[in-house]
């Protein structure tokens, strides 16, 4: 087996894995539940993975010290697209960390943004050519490498959200994905996970109101054939984040 497929290997050692991305700081600032970051790690530290940003892996780094501690994805390019404080209207994404380097700091996992259809086909090909650099270098680092697919769509136009995603995420796993990120797209998301060949992990999105909520969108991910789930505000700002964790592993049990 490949240095890729070990580490792809354990991340579902444990079934269908529950990942909390703790990453928002990057794109939102400091946001409620993310202010004090070792502790917000120290909370979710029974996730099967956490997805974060380089830079601040030496604020939190004691949590992947454990044994059976959990797998760390680090993100590895940084797009406007998802700087939406600030209202960006296009999607102009940089790498910001070599795949190598990511292997150096301890990662298991990288993920790379790919945003297509942003208004200027320009700037497409260059999110494409930053997509595919990171896939050959993950391929040489032998780290999979998860794609994360957030349209430039509102979540209002359902049918033209499913008809891009589903589009998209067969792009990407052309492109060099090895597992996939991206919106569930309510009753037809199994049309999204049969067009491709590696696993589809739904994301949490915006905080719910409710806890019930988002778990009810975790139990119908999964029942559509979502492979794991990526959930971040809707754990780091859930009541006792611990918790909602281990209802999420009980609704991927099922």
């Amino acid at each position: 087996m490949t240095g890729k497929e070990i580490r792809t290997a354990r991340l579902f050692s444990n079934g269908k894995p529950i990942v909390v991305a703790i990453d928002h700081g990057q794109y939102f600032g400091p946001i409620p539940g993310l202010v004090d970051l070792a502790e917000t790690a120290r909370q979710v530290a029974s996730a099967d993975a956490i997805l974060m940003s380089p830079f601040v892996l030496s604020r939190v780094k004691p949590v992947f010290y454990r044994k059976e501690g959990p797998s760390l994805i680090l993100r590895v390019n940084w797009t406007t697209a998802l700087c939406m404080p600030w209202q960006y209207r296009e999607a102009h994404t940089h790498p910001t960390l070599e795949a190598e380097e990511a292997l150096a700091l301890g990662a298991d996992l990288v993920l790379a943004n790919l945003t297509l259809q942003s208004g200027c086909e320009k700037t497409d090909a260059e999110n494409v050519r930053v997509f595919t650099k990171i896939a050959r270098q993950k391929e040489r680092a032998g780290l999979p490498l998860v794609g994360e697919v957030i349209p430039l769509i509102p979540l209002t136009e359902t049918e033209r959200l499913h008809r891009h995603i589903k589009e998209a995420i067969r792009i990407a796993w052309e492109l060099g994905a090895d597992l996939i990120k991206t919106y569930y797209t309510g009753p037809r998301f199994n049309e999204v996970v049969a067009g491709v060949p590696i696993p589809v992990f739904a994301l949490g999105g915006a905080k719910f109101k409710n806890e019930a909520d988002a778990l009810a969108l975790a139990r119908n991910a999964f029942r559509a054939g979502a492979a794991g789930l990526v959930f971040g505000r809707n754990v780091i700002q859930a009541r006792k984040p611990d918790r909602f964790i281990q209802q999420l592993k009980a609704a991927a049990a099922v």
